[in-house]
């Protein structure tokens, strides 16, 4: 049935109108959307394991011996060690920024129970959602590393001043402040090339931790001991006092995107001595990596979040962009047929030729009739 030309008029502007508005809506998603989408999701709950490759070095103290008996300390070696991380996201978090909590242990598995356990801490901070940064309040965060006489963990505050579990949406090829747990300091983050793990891209970044004197940073008895010479294992007379020491190379692969990390390791040593230069006892050596399991469910996080900000970002823009096209050509195109159907067609296609003089119907002068009374 054919429209009147009213109706095609209407239809054509609305039309016309939607057409520009999906047009209107494909350039200003990516503005608008993406900028909110594009933040870490307060939903987070990851679970990390590293353990040490077997063919790596792995040596730890046997506090037992550093503590008890008459001969000197031993160092147990080809300890078999694991480091599980759990965070989690708690209050406070808003549409800004969220808190991390992670509670982190380092075991040996060749013990059971407490008696395998090495460290143990809980580290939270409040960052900003999109670059991963702390946020400005003092304190932004604290590390519960000690216990109290019940076994409850102390936590002190402790203003976080680098990236440590995030890296910004959008994680550029250059260096970051990056926050280091045992020294409570932030420490350069260097890039040092663009690779793949598993089909993902990632950027490679590198930390070098300088020897830190741990008694200075965290007041723990097992960071500064006074003990005989030869329990240290020294030849020297009388008692010796050593602090622990702490060194460490971190290295982490990041999904550009979303800034998560999908893949790390860390070249740990703890050790006593009398100066930093010089190691004398050896605490804890040993490197942890991601298992494949966590780089498996890092690159699932990526991703998931990577679609997230395609479907903003690229998706809906071209979708939107493209209906909006073909209704504003649809729109023009039914608003001018309208105006064509709206004229008078001719007769027989073309225009009538006008009566000739004196044709039958040709506008002859009409006879005028005096209609004045005659007298």
């Amino acid at each position: 049935m054919a429209l009147s030309a009213g109706t095609r008029r209407t239809l054509a502007c609305l039309l016309v109108g939607i057409g520009a508005l999906l047009i209107v809506a494909a350039i200003l998603i990516p503005t608008f959307t993406v900028s909110r989408v594009a933040k870490t999701p307060l939903d987070l709950e990851i679970t990390t394991v590293g353990k040490n490759p077997a063919d790596v070095t792995s040596e730890v103290l046997d506090a037992k011996s550093l503590t008890s008996g008459t001969g000197p300390a031993k160092v147990d070696t080809k300890v078999p060690l694991i480091s599980q991380r759990f965070l989690t996201v708690e209050d406070p978090s808003d549409k800004n920024k969220m808190t991390i909590q992670n509670g982190q242990t380092l075991r040996r598995i060749d013990k059971q129970g407490d008696t395998g356990l090495l460290s143990a801490i809980v580290d939270r901070v409040t960052i900003d959602r999109k670059t991963g940064m702390p946020v400005d309040t003092d304190p932004n965060g604290s590390i519960a590393a000690n216990v109290d006489a019940k076994g409850n963990s102390i936590a002190d505050p402790v203003q976080h001043t680098g990236l440590e579990y995030r890296f910004p949406i959008g994680t550029e090829k250059k260096t970051y402040p990056y926050f280091d747990s045992n020294t409570r300091k932030s420490y350069d983050m260097e890039f040092v090339e663009e690779s793949e793990i598993n089909n993902t891209k990632v950027y490679h970044f590198h930390q070098q931790v300088p020897a830190t004197d741990l008694s200075k940073v965290v007041n723990s008895p097992t960071n500064k001991l006074t003990l005989p010479a030869a329990k240290w294992g020294l030849d020297e007379e009388g008692d010796i006092t050593m602090s622990r020491f702490y060194t460490n190379v971190r290295e982490v692969w990041v999904e550009p995107q979303t800034g998560t990390i999908i893949d790390g390791s860390e070249a740990l040593n703890f050790f006593y001595a009398r100066s930093a230069d010089k190691p004398e006892v050896t605490a804890l050596k040993s490197t942890l990596k991601f298992d494949d399991n966590t780089i498996d469910s890092q690159i699932k996080i990526a991703k998931d979040n990577i679609d997230k900000l395609s479907l903003y970002s690229r998706i809906l823009p071209i979708i939107f962009g493209i209906l909006g096209a073909l209704a504003l050509i649809a729109g023009l195109a039914l608003g001018l047929l309208g105006d064509r159907g709206g004229r008078t067609a001719p007769v027989g296609g073309r225009h009538a030729p006008r009566p000739a003089p004196g044709d039958a119907y040709s506008d002859a002068p009409t006879q005028q009739i005096d209609l004045r009374e005659q007298r």
